[in-house]
């Protein structure tokens, strides 16, 4: 009996439902310690804890290498254009084991191609987080990131004419090529009526883009007419003074577009109504998170950056070895490598009848350039103390000026089809052409200059 009781005691005892009075009236017949409970329920959370805490760290393990394997999935083996990507190992590769510039840059070239097309991709998910005036931003910015890196590694090899051709071409390209190209693409798919853009956008850049021509063509007339009150130090003098001033300007225009007229900037078509197109927007959703897309484009910028030093160190033995111009290899094949990602962009938006975005990415990115891009350098190229100058030659200068009116004048009505674009495109081949049969004397000297 004295067991049996015992027994029930316990175990009401183990459940936790004995009361005060039974507790007082068996303290005498059971040799029951308050404080083995409490170590046992201390013991049992202990164990508890530990098991979580031992699971934790592994799901949160697999859960990050489940992550890394879904951006790396989403972001290199998405795109076909990326099995270009192993050629840019093979530069080095090629560079390290045999003394082939040739081969070098065109392989550099190839391997950079997915890469620039990678950043744009990269930057497109960060403007989901960014808002779409900021995210316009990032895409002009980080769509220019290989001609300026490009070209800040030239400078430093002492390559100024390489600096001038290449940001020169990336705005021919963006003005003739890209646009045209989406002009033409856009009209193919809407050829029973025309498409329509903001007008107040294209005016606005291209007066920036007038303005850009007047600050590289004053340099050049005060050289050819040889009226430097100081020889050798007047030019140089009015070309830092006016990137100083472009820069401001260029200030100006993102205060202006970011605070002043955000109404102006937003894709309204002939009937005044945005919802259809707001709602295809809407049905968007990013592919990576913030931070991946910031770790890619760190990634995609080093690398880019890595293989632009390549490029440049082989650029004068690959003119020599396929018997082609600086000139047209600055001008015509960099540009159209490092504008992959706007070309392919530019096409696809004008394909869905979004022109207002096509002209952004095209114009805009030729107003970022010749507003930002050519001062930036010539800033830059002053604090390495190399003479960068905004004197981009006569033959180059009238090139830029010609095609700024062109583009003007097809930009004027606010409307294109594919007619528009067949002609910009027939321009860009002009232009091609005659950089093809124009040897520039002043590259092939400063191409060989070593580097410091």
């Amino acid at each position: 009996m004295d067991y049996k009781l015992q027994m029930g005691v316990e175990s009401h005892l183990e459940m936790g439902s004995l009361d005060h009075s039974s507790m007082d009236d068996l303290d005498d017949e059971c040799l029951y310690n308050p404080e083995m409970d409490a170590q046992k329920a201390h013991s049992t959370d202990t164990i508890e804890q530990i098991s979580l805490s031992s699971s934790l760290p592994v799901g949160g393990r697999k859960m990050i290498r489940n992550g890394v394997y879904k951006s790396i999935k989403t972001v290199v083996f998405s795109n076909k254009l990326n099995l270009l990507m192993p050629f840019g190992p093979l530069a080095i590769l090629v560079h390290k084991t045999t003394a082939h510039n040739g081969w070098v840059f065109f392989l550099s070239l190839l391997g950079i191609t997915p890469l620039a097309e990678r950043l744009g991709y990269a930057t497109e998910q960060l403007a989901f987080f960014t808002g779409p005036t900021v995210g316009g931003l990032l895409n002009a910015t980080f769509g220019n990131a290989t001609e300026l890196i490009i070209s800040i590694y030239a400078l430093k090899s002492g390559m100024k004419r390489v600096v001038q051709l290449s940001l020169l071409g990336s705005i021919l390209s963006n003005m003739l090529l890209v646009l045209g190209c989406a002009f033409f693409c856009g009209g193919l798919v809407f050829h029973r009526k025309e498409q329509v853009f903001n007008k107040a956008t294209a005016v606005v850049n291209s007066g920036l883009l007038l303005m850009a021509v007047m600050g590289l063509l004053f340099p050049a007339v005060l050289y050819y007419t040889h009226t430097e009150r100081h020889v050798g130090k007047s030019e140089l003098a009015l070309s830092r003074f006016s990137s100083c001033i472009m820069l401001l300007a260029y200030a100006a225009y993102l205060v202006f577009q970011l605070k002043s007229q955000k109404d102006l900037y937003i894709p309204i078509d002939e009937e005044g109504s945005q919802n259809e197109e707001q709602s295809d927007d809407d049905d968007e959703a990013p592919e990576i998170s913030k931070w991946e897309s910031i770790i890619w484009l760190a990634i995609m910028t080093a690398w880019i950056s890595i293989l632009s030093d390549y490029l440049v160190d082989t650029i004068q033995g690959a003119s020599e070895a396929w018997d082609v111009p600086i000139a047209f290899i600055s001008v015509i094949l960099l540009p159209i490598i490092g504008n992959a990602a706007e070309h392919a962009s530019a096409i696809m938006f004008a394909m869905k009848d979004k022109l207002d975005i096509s002209l952004a990415v095209a114009i805009g990115s030729s107003t970022q350039i010749s507003m930002f891009g050519i001062p930036f350098c010539v800033v830059i190229g002053w604090m390495m103390g190399r003479e960068m100058d905004l004197n981009f030659q006569l033959f180059e200068t009238a090139t830029l000026f010609i095609t700024v009116i062109v583009v003007a004048f097809f930009l004027q009505e606010g409307t294109s089809n594919y007619f528009k674009g067949l002609m910009l495109i027939l321009c860009y081949l002009i232009v091609a052409a005659s950089f093809f049969v124009h040897e520039d004397p002043s590259s092939t000297g400063e191409s060989k200059q070593p580097k410091t």
